[in-house]
């Protein structure tokens, strides 16, 4: 089986706790990986930098921190951590989420049996987990992923599955969960890497790879458990996160992978849901984008 490297970033903000339970998601991978970059973009609390040095001091080998002066943003974050990979295959992870014990496996025999240049999945959000998961992590059961679901009427992003479907997604929404995926680093280099987009930096990166006739998928399974809070939709609303989005979204479609109509829809679509009532768009996300 081939080996592959993680890429995580993390910043000031994070909350150390959650930070340690994300990165013992993806030791206690059933296929565990042997190259675990973290990315620190910019200056780090007391807490985050201890949790550094217990894993940096319990795994010298595996763990290459890559530090930032400045606080400089995801993509530039993880433009600067994708050079440190050591594999070709890299697995994204963020800082606070949670990855199923045999998500990496799953990934990596797609990757193994096809000549997909991203893989991801479904994700599924949640605000807590129950006592006793660090102890279902480590179990090595095949069926360690379906032991434990944070809620079962959580709300589950789910994204196309085959190339075909992807491809006709990505004109108009994001086609893929960017904590869930597994992709080809000479891929994304060829594609330019990750640029400046704010907030939609992968998006970016998805459309100028499928533009290139690199080809995606995604496993029809919860991949990676997503930490929310209440206050998800409200930050949503903003004529700030209304401008930020459409200026995203026009950069998109200047790369020529979408048509004008494509535009339209999807730039008008965020503008209204940014303005609206913060119980509408909340309504809205769980009824129609969340299963």
């Amino acid at each position: 089986m081939q080996q592959y490297s993680v890429l995580m970033p993390v910043y000031h903000k994070e909350d150390a706790g959650y930070f340690r339970t994300s990165i013992e998601s993806m030791i206690n991978q059933s296929i565990p990986t042997d190259d675990f970059v973290i990315v620190c973009d910019g200056p780090l609390t007391a807490e985050l930098n201890a949790v550094i040095r217990d894993y940096t001091r319990q795994y010298p080998e595996l763990f290459h921190i890559v530090r930032m002066k400045k606080n400089r943003g995801l993509g530039i974050a993880l433009q600067e951590g994708i050079s440190a990979c050591k594999h070709e295959l890299v697995a994204r992870m963020d800082s606070d989420d949670i990855s199923a014990p045999d998500r990496c496996e799953r990934q990596l025999a797609v990757f193994a049996a096809y000549p997909y240049a991203i893989v991801g999945g479904n994700v599924e959000e949640f605000t807590e987990f129950p006592a006793g998961f660090s102890q279902m992590q480590q179990s090595e059961s095949p069926q360690a992923a379906t032991l434990w679901n944070p809620a079962k009427s959580a709300p589950v992003r789910k994204v196309p599955e085959t190339n075909e479907k992807i491809r006709a997604f990505a004109k108009r929404r994001n086609p893929f969960n960017h904590p869930s995926v597994m992709f080809v680093k000479s891929a994304v280099q060829k594609a330019g890497g990750y640029l400046d987009c704010k907030g939609f930096e992968d998006y970016y990166l998805w459309v100028r790879m499928l533009g290139r006739g690199m080809q995606g998928y995604n496993i029809q399974r919860t991949l990676v458990y997503m930490r929310t809070d209440a206050g998800m939709y409200e930050r949503r609303g903003s004529l700030s996160y209304a401008w930020q989005g459409f200026l995203a979204r026009w950069k998109i479609h200047k790369t020529g992978y979408s048509g004008l109509l494509d535009f339209a829809v999807s730039a008008g679509g965020q503008v209204i849901m940014s303005l609206i009532p913060v119980r509408l768009r909340t309504c809205f996300y769980s009824k129609f984008l969340r299963k």
